[in-house]
């Protein structure tokens, strides 16, 4: 299995994604797998960012 990104680097790789889908010149096979993994970097951002927030959640809370 590959190793996971980091957060800046799928993001980064996300953006492209988004470019190349909206350019529009993008033949509908690689417009379909394009898409696929927009949604596989969008879900591993969001993990990324749920797990800081846990971690931010969890230093504030008083012990």
């Amino acid at each position: 299995m590959p190793e996971q990104p980091s957060y800046e680097v799928a993001r980064e790789e996300l953006g492209e994604v988004v470019r190349k889908l909206e350019s529009g010149g993008v033949p509908l096979a690689e417009s379909m797998a394009l898409w696929q993994r927009g949604e596989e970097l969008a879900a591993l951002c969001q993990k990324y960012l749920d797990d800081a927030r846990a971690q931010v959640s969890k230093a504030r809370k008083p012990e």
